[in-house]
């Protein structure tokens, strides 16, 4: 007998943190559906660059067609360095450092009611902003 991985969007994110983790299981696997699950009904995700993706249907059929068009084959995801998260009651910020070097990505989650989290805002690309330090 053998033990499956269970898809993306049969798992459910008991953390803030665990959405990335599963976010990047699912889009190694190009589960578009997976992707989809990670967000509430009413996400705004802020891509493509200069637009927005609303609704996790929108989101869904977005990572479709990506994962069928013809770069499909050169996407690569990988776990990226996690920012620590900031929580206040059933609201999350959570961020991550992206591994190309390329800039940051950040999301706000919530809390559901059944104590998981999914995605309702996605700012997947942001460059990194200077700090020049206290003045």
């Amino acid at each position: 007998m053998t033990e499956t991985t269970p898809k993306a969007s049969e798992t459910r994110a008991m953390r803030p943190e665990d959405l990335t983790a599963l976010f990047v299981a699912a889009a190694q696997a190009k589960d578009a559906d997976g992707i989809a699950a990670l967000y509430a009904p009413d996400a705004v995700m802020a891509f493509p660059p200069g637009r927005q993706t609303v609704g996790r249907e929108a989101i869904r059929a977005l990572w479709a067609g990506l994962f069928a068009g013809p770069a499909a084959d050169a996407m690569n995801f990988e776990p990226e360095r996690i920012v620590p998260t900031v929580l206040r009651g059933d609201l999350a910020l959570t961020a991550t450092i992206a591994a190309d070097g390329t800039g940051a990505r950040a999301q706000v989650a919530q809390r559901q009611p059944d104590g998981s989290w999914l995605r309702v805002l996605d700012q997947p690309e942001f460059d990194q902003p200077e700090f020049a330090g206290p003045s």
